[in-house]
């Protein structure tokens, strides 16, 4: 997956230009089909379109919940734990990381452990805003090998992961691929 992404990334911005081109047998004028929103414009928020972003639908915690709670019975790999009290505010997010690392390795119980004694606080989290570039937060993600990413906008409007970005991209390529054919095959008209 690492090599993937890597592969990805190093290609972003290898987007093929069309230009302006006239047919020497037929003296016709061919021009590209309307331009679509590059890959360097695709934002975190093209992403979260994609996705249920209503707060109230989300699978969430609070701090005060034990781990096991949260995440044993949900089945889920990334949780964002909510401040009490506060569906919009994020208080951190607690991952299967945490879970491996401060309950399984520590020999802790997760049925004991609160949430809050072993989540990413609030202050320790990488995020991202609705507007950020999706290249740069495949970046961020990739440097901070992290798979999930909070999205702030001055409260908590999504979260993100790198199959989220991963797909976003391989979408956006393929769109652009089948553009090329049909401009290449005079479909566009």
């Amino acid at each position: 997956m690492k090599a993937f992404v890597r592969g990805l990334l190093a290609r972003a911005h290898e987007v093929p230009k069309i230009q302006r081109k006239v047919s020497a047998g037929f003296g016709c004028v061919t021009s590209p089909p309307p331009p679509e929103k590059g890959l360097e414009n695709l934002t975190v928020a093209d992403v979260l379109s994609t996705k249920e972003t209503d707060v109230a639908t989300w699978i969430s915690c609070r701090t005060n919940d034990t781990v096991f709670d949260a995440m044993a019975k949900h089945n889920i790999g990334s949780l964002v734990v909510l401040k009490p009290g506060d569906q919009h505010y994020i208080a951190g997010i607690v991952t299967e990381r945490d879970y491996m690392k401060k309950i399984i390795w520590a020999g802790r119980s997760s049925k004991l452990t609160k949430v809050g004694e072993v989540m990413t606080d609030e202050s320790k989290l990488v995020t991202v805003s609705s507007g950020t570039n999706i290249i740069k937060a495949m970046q961020l993600m990739s440097d901070h090998h992290i798979r999930h990413v909070p999205v702030i906008d001055g409260k908590i409007v999504g979260l993100i992961s790198m199959v989220d970005v991963v797909r976003a991209i391989v979408d956006h390529q393929n769109g652009e691929l089948k553009r090329l054919n049909q401009f290449i095959k005079g479909d566009y008209y």
